[in-house]
């Protein structure tokens, strides 16, 4: 069973920056697509960005040039580097992990509260 466990996240002033990391085990890595995904308060989840094996991206226009994707494929790991935060970005932040199989993993979240 594929296991994604975030970190990074935290509270941050307006115009802050934050990184966030996914660590997954039990997967084949380089067969998934990886995202981050968020869910405001009191709102639905929302795709952030994602990111294919080879390296192709994917982003929300309310983050395109501000948040940036990457994945390190010989440590398991994705990461979402988040720069001019605003506070709409708030939210819980989830990975994801999704394959042509059919596989579609969550993480647990991480959240990340942007405030003065």
């Amino acid at each position: 069973q594929v296991q994604l466990v975030e970190s990074g996240g935290g509270l941050v002033q307006p115009g802050g920056s934050l990184r966030l990391s996914c660590a997954a085990s039990r997967i084949i890595f380089r067969l998934y697509v990886m995202g981050w995904y968020r869910q405001p308060p009191g709102k639905q989840r929302e795709l952030v960005a994602t990111i294919t094996s080879g390296g192709s991206t994917n982003y929300a226009d309310s983050v395109k040039g501000r948040f940036t994707i990457s994945r390190d494929n010989s440590r398991n790991t994705v990461y979402l580097q988040m720069n001019s935060l605003k506070p709409e970005d708030t939210a819980v932040y989830y990975c994801n992990a999704a394959a042509l199989s059919g596989v579609n993993a969550w993480g647990k979240g991480t959240l990340v509260t942007v405030s003065s």
